[in-house]
């Protein structure tokens, strides 16, 4: 019993109680995760290039 009071009361809150955002909003939001992402993979790319660069000039000096 308590299995189904939960499920009712689960689907009542989700159904009538939640606000859902407009399509709309869910577009923006998608657009700024992708360019906050692209963003971020661009600035770990410069790092990851930086530091392999210095790392090799680094060995080339004792190897």
């Amino acid at each position: 019993m308590k299995i189904k009071n939960y499920l009712k009361e689960a689907y009542d809150e989700l159904v009538h109680k939640v606000s859902w955002p407009a399509w709309a909003d869910l577009q923006s939001s998608a657009i700024v995760v992708m360019v906050a992402s692209l963003i971020i993979a661009l600035v770990i790319l410069a790092m990851d290039t930086s530091f392999r660069n210095l790392m090799e000039f680094i060995y080339g000096m004792f190897y």
